[in-house]
């Protein structure tokens, strides 16, 4: 997934750092804003995988790290619930002045609750999603409860949170109590989408319980059944990546932008790898598909791999030409499924071939036709199926160019 590294400013000109996860052409078709749980990052894996679902969709998102935590700059014994809805605000007008509004918001954990709070002051979301939200922020003083007779009576303590310590100031806890959201819940007006999971040891699933009667229509609820708090699952916060991208192209009115017809001389695919694994990301002509190689190989088995891809295109070209051709004639072909396996074999093993050393090729493809065909129509299309484009590809001299981009 492609990046930009960026920075904004907060209320106080404190430079917060932020990471656009861009789909792989560039080209968003909207912008959305994530907002990470209490005390974690914006590296957070699961958020990753997320934004990694979303970008497939052509969704840019914008993850940061709020004030005092990761790469952004301030006093994190400083901030508050409240400072941390105002950083939301920051990235919003930040996203609307560089580059595009955002018409999603997304929010894990305490996220989720600053996502609900800082909707109101971002008129162009439409769709906000949280992720184990708490519905009551009294539920975050609870889970400091061993340390507030400390800050009670030293003004702040040191927690420690996943090996992490951090300070706490009693303006922190005193905020918790001072914000209600049940009246912003209540007020949203936005299409929303709960995730959580009924064994979350963190924050109660009765939270997405409340959250969901608060709230008016549309509204959704997904249930993570085994995940934990953070996702730390892959299975899981790819799950929630991939409904939240299809949930996201409904309320964001996301789809084929209409116009004249594509030009197909313009027939460009652009793929992209990235620092990591074998995981690419391919655009050809607007459709956003994904490769990888198996994990025995070491790829993460996110999509076909390469070969694969090349046997898909010659099954589609094998049916899309039969049934082209049929239709030219008329014959009552109902439909045409075409099974195909790659694999290499020694030159010996092939007694037609030129090559008679090394290593071949080999591509053998079975075609089931089905339809109340005669014997002579069914050899007429098995003739045919030689005729596929990329069939005649394959067998043709092919020129491959390869420049570096300056």
């Amino acid at each position: 997934m492609h990046f930009l590294k960026l920075t904004f400013r907060n209320e106080k000109g404190e430079s917060l750092a932020a990471r656009l996860d861009l789909p792989v052409d560039e080209k968003p078709v909207a912008y959305a804003i994530f907002a990470h749980c209490f005390t974690c990052t914006k590296n957070l894996t699961a958020m990753v995988n997320i934004n990694r679902a979303l970008a497939k969709e052509g969704i840019a998102t914008l993850r940061f790290d709020f004030t005092g935590l990761g790469e952004s700059e301030g006093d994190f014994s400083h901030t508050s619930f409240s400072s941390n809805v105002s950083d939301l605000i920051a990235a919003a007008d930040f996203l609307k002045l560089e580059f595009d509004a955002p018409k999603l918001l997304i929010g894990h954990s305490l996220g989720g609750a600053a996502v609900l709070q800082a909707a109101k002051y971002v008129p162009s979301s439409v769709a906000v999603a949280t992720i184990g939200a708490p519905s009551n922020l009294a539920h975050l003083a609870r889970y400091l409860k061993p340390q507030q007779q400390a800050i009670a009576t030293q003004g702040e303590a040191e927690i420690t949170l996943a090996g992490k310590t951090f300070r706490i100031k009693k303006q922190f806890l005193d905020d918790l109590e001072l914000t209600h959201i049940r009246g912003t819940i209540q007020n949203l007006n936005k299409a929303l989408l709960i995730f959580h999971s009924p064994v979350d040891g963190i924050v109660d699933i009765e939270n997405a319980a409340e959250i969901f009667q608060m709230a008016r229509h549309p509204k959704s609820f997904i249930s993570l059944d085994r995940a934990d708090h953070l996702l730390s699952n892959r299975e899981d916060s790819l799950y929630v990546g991939s409904v939240l991208a299809a949930w996201a192209r409904k309320y964001l009115e996301i789809s084929l932008p209409a116009g004249p017809p594509r030009e197909l001389t313009d027939n460009r695919v652009v793929t992209r790898t990235g620092r990591r694994g074998y995981q690419t990301e391919i655009v050809a002509n607007g459709h956003r598909l994904m490769a990888d190689e198996p994990i025995a190989v070491g790829g993460a088995d996110t999509g076909p791999n390469p070969y694969d891809y090349l046997m898909a295109a010659l099954g589609a070209c094998t049916g899309m030409t039969l049934r082209m051709y049929a239709d030219l004639k008329e014959w009552p072909l109902d439909s045409v499924v075409v099974r195909l396996r790659h694999r290499k074999i020694h030159a010996q093993e092939c007694r037609e071939c030129e090559t008679q050393s090394g290593k071949l090729d080999s591509i053998e493809r079975e075609i089931d036709i089905e339809g109340p065909l005669d014997d002579e129509q069914r050899q007429r299309l098995l003739e045919i199926a030689d005729r596929c484009p990329v069939h005649r590809t394959l067998h043709s001299e092919i020129i491959v160019k390869t420049t570096l981009k300056d």
